[in-house]
């Protein structure tokens, strides 16, 4: 009578133990597809979740980093309200957060403001939702065109938003910043090298729109998420050359105005801002 072939999965392992992977029959394992089917399905759950709108936490945080656009538009009101003086009667504010950049315009004399949050806010205070409710603050997607008639505002101050978007966003985005302002369009944006964004704890302010441009439903984007989220922060020639390529002129005088008021106000800023003319 033959005697029946050893299993090698069953060898004595460490002090005699036998190795977990001759535990269980053969047919019991599972099968590389069953495991890449496992693998795929539960993706397809962690992305399902976090687009279901449900109110929980996301996965992604707001911006946050060593530069906050946010903050530097609120550190730069006084400079720039005495730099364009009556164009800061009626002001557009892009950008996460924009409901505090709101409220701080609106404590400022002869000034009405609005805002444009291109994050999900379903978790927002009570101040916020009370500007929803107004209308003065919309939620709205930056890639497609804005909700307002050329030349609703006499100023758009736009921050934290266009470093995540590609030259084919930026090519449609710009454009219609400069086509609802009256007498121009102020840009805060980071400096090459600056951090920026990162994934990291959960965040009330929903995903990201710059997760949404890139697809998200993509498999290898969603292993790339960490590389997704960081912003492209350009180099003053770069945003030079592209303004010229889509038509918009730089506000040279504004720019001067703007750099003399923030030495009185002891304003230094911690990125580039740009002034740039309205299309007429």
């Amino acid at each position: 009578m033959s005697r029946r072939p050893v299993n090698p999965a069953r060898r004595l392992v460490g002090n005699g133990g036998f190795s977990l992977a001759g535990a269980f029959p053969p047919k019991t394992r599972s099968s590389p597809l069953l495991s890449l089917t496992l693998v795929l399905l539960g993706a397809f759950l962690i992305l399902g979740y976090l687009y279901s709108g449900s109110g929980h936490t996301h996965v992604v945080s707001r911006i946050e980093g060593e530069f906050s656009g946010t903050l530097e538009v609120q550190g730069a009101i006084p400079a720039l309200k005495k730099s364009y003086g009556n164009a800061m009667r009626k002001v557009l504010h892009v950008g996460p957060e924009t409901c505090s950049v709101v409220s701080k315009l609106l404590k400022e004399e002869n000034t009405e403001a609005w805002g444009v949050e291109p994050y999900d806010i379903e978790d927002a205070d009570s101040s916020c939702k009370n500007l929803i409710s107004k209308g003065l603050v919309r939620v709205s997607d930056v890639k497609f065109r804005l909700p307002y008639r050329s030349k609703s505002f006499s100023l758009v101050i736009v921050s934290d938003t266009l470093d995540y978007l590609s030259p084919k966003y930026l090519n449609k985005t710009v454009p219609e910043l400069a086509r609802v302002a009256g007498d121009g369009v102020v840009i805060f944006t980071g400096h090459p090298g600056q951090q920026r964004a990162r994934v990291t704890e959960l965040s009330k302010f929903g995903r990201p729109y710059y997760v949404e441009l890139l697809g998200v439903f993509d498999v290898k984007c969603c292993r790339d998420l960490a590389e997704m989220t960081k912003a492209k922060m350009r180099s003053q020639s770069w945003w030079m050359h592209f303004f010229h390529q889509i038509g918009l002129e730089v506000n040279d005088a504004a720019s001067k105005k703007f750099e003399e008021a923030a030495s009185k106000e002891s304003y230094k800023p911690n990125c580039q801002v740009f002034h740039v003319k309205s299309f007429h």
